[in-house]
């Protein structure tokens, strides 16, 4: 048998088979990464784009917020005593909540939303690793290609050295395929435990603010129930009189009276008027009848006279 570069002729086709096996092999390894770095690129993607989201619609009820409390604050200088203290407490309450929910914006913009942008890059290396992987596959497909068309001419020189730019090629190939499976299996890693931590550090910041905007709105809650109605109705009441109104008032009172209490009044003087116009009329027949009494005795005192003198 006759031998060429240490190898039997009859040996080359096992050799290219075996070539054309790794080659595959390495092909589906480097689709799957592939399709790892899509995946995680997809979906972190839309992840940050959602959780920007929210973190901008949290930013934007803060800012509703305070103009709530603006306008508590605004209405409250112009009510009653209680009322005012109990809405300026509540608004007290409603702003200190407002610090916690900057607090949770700052915490979600750097726990959550960065550590995703921050995929942006790495999946831009990843897909770098990639291409060249992909690089040093193709060439060594190449050299595969022209080796199986070397070896069909048979000229030995020349398979030689196609053998031997195929080794070449199939060393970088492998080469670059042990890195880059190298890297996915740190970027899988990565990607786990960046998830449980944005995950968790979520999690965690919603909890923190949520459990002090429990404690928050239990005080504001305390707030407004501890407003007294009916001395602010009292006092709204006794805004609506002058300061004398009120004991003019009493004076009014007293010395009205009732529909019935002037009836009897006026049936009373009419009694009265009546009986004094009897008494009047008793006193008059009284006088003339002593006017009369008075007549008859003179009378017969000039009749005694005349008597006498005759």
């Amino acid at each position: 048998m006759m031998l060429l570069g240490g190898r039997g002729l009859d040996a080359r086709p096992s050799v290219l088979c075996r070539d054309g096996e790794k080659l595959c092999c390495r092909d589906n390894q480097t689709r799957q990464m592939q399709d790892a770095v899509s995946n995680v690129e997809k979906h972190f993607g839309e992840l940050c784009q959602i959780f920007a989201g929210y973190v901008r619609k949290t930013a934007r009820l803060r800012d509703k917020a305070d103009l709530l409390v603006n306008e508590i604050y605004a209405y409250a200088a112009t009510e009653t005593p209680n009322l005012k203290v109990g809405l300026k407490n509540f608004a007290d309450e409603f702003s200190r909540l407002q610090d916690y929910r900057q607090a949770e914006v700052d915490r979600l913009e750097a726990k959550v939303v960065e550590p995703l942008k921050c995929y942006g890059t790495i999946v831009k290396l990843k897909r770098d690793d990639l291409k060249a992987t992909l690089t040093a596959k193709n060439r060594e497909a190449k050299q595969l290609s022209q080796l199986e068309k070397t070896r069909q001419r048979n000229p030995s020189d020349l398979h030689i050295i196609a053998e031997s730019e195929l080794q070449r090629a199939t060393l970088d190939a492998t080469r670059t395929t042990r890195h880059l499976e190298e890297t996915i299996d740190n970027f899988e890693k990565k990607k786990i435990r960046d998830i449980k931590n944005i995950f968790s550090e979520f999690i965690t910041i919603e909890m923190l603010f949520h459990g002090k905007a429990l404690e928050i709105y239990t005080a504001a809650y305390q707030n407004i129930q501890n407003i007294d109605e009916n001395e602010d109705l009292e006092v709204f009441r006794s805004s609506l009189y002058p300061p004398d109104y009120q004991s003019r008032l009493d004076i009014v009172r007293a010395n009205s009276k009732s529909p019935l209490q002037r009836t009897g009044s006026s049936k009373s003087s009419l009694r009265t008027t009546q009986t004094s116009h009897r008494k009047v009329r008793k006193d008059e027949e009284e006088d003339e009848e002593e006017d009369e009494d008075d007549e008859e005795e003179d009378e017969e005192d000039e009749f005694d006279a005349t008597k006498e003198v005759r």
